[in-house]
């Protein structure tokens, strides 16, 4: 895999660490913020398939059952969380003729 030569690591490590920092509010135990980077690194690890296992695996852990916690039962503010993130797209891309797309799945799309 080829890299950036203009992306900076240790600016973008501070640059991640201030997004994860500004969602921390929204998870009331230590535990779950701590997850929730390990989970946001193993999404953006570019990993040829992305399951619990893989994510646990990239994150450190003999097993999916962190990840599986986090995911099922781990106590946080969806709404507050929803909210934060929708403020970070907005911040960074916004832009009045501006479409964000989400598609999990990479194919490549056709029309308007």
């Amino acid at each position: 895999m080829a890299v950036c030569p203009s992306v900076d690591p240790n600016r973008w490590r501070l640059a991640f660490e201030a997004f994860a920092a500004r969602l921390d509010r929204r998870f009331r135990r230590i535990e779950p913020r701590r997850r929730l980077r390990k989970f946001l690194f193993g999404l953006m690890a570019g990993l040829p398939r992305v399951n619990c296992w893989t994510l646990a695996e990239h994150a450190g852990d003999s097993s999916p059952g962190p990840i599986q916690h986090f995911l099922a039962d781990a106590v946080w503010d969806e709404d507050g969380l929803r909210a934060d993130l929708r403020d970070v797209v907005v911040e960074h891309f916004a832009d009045p003729d501006a479409v964000f797309v989400v598609d999990e799945t990479g194919d490549l799309k056709h029309g308007a």
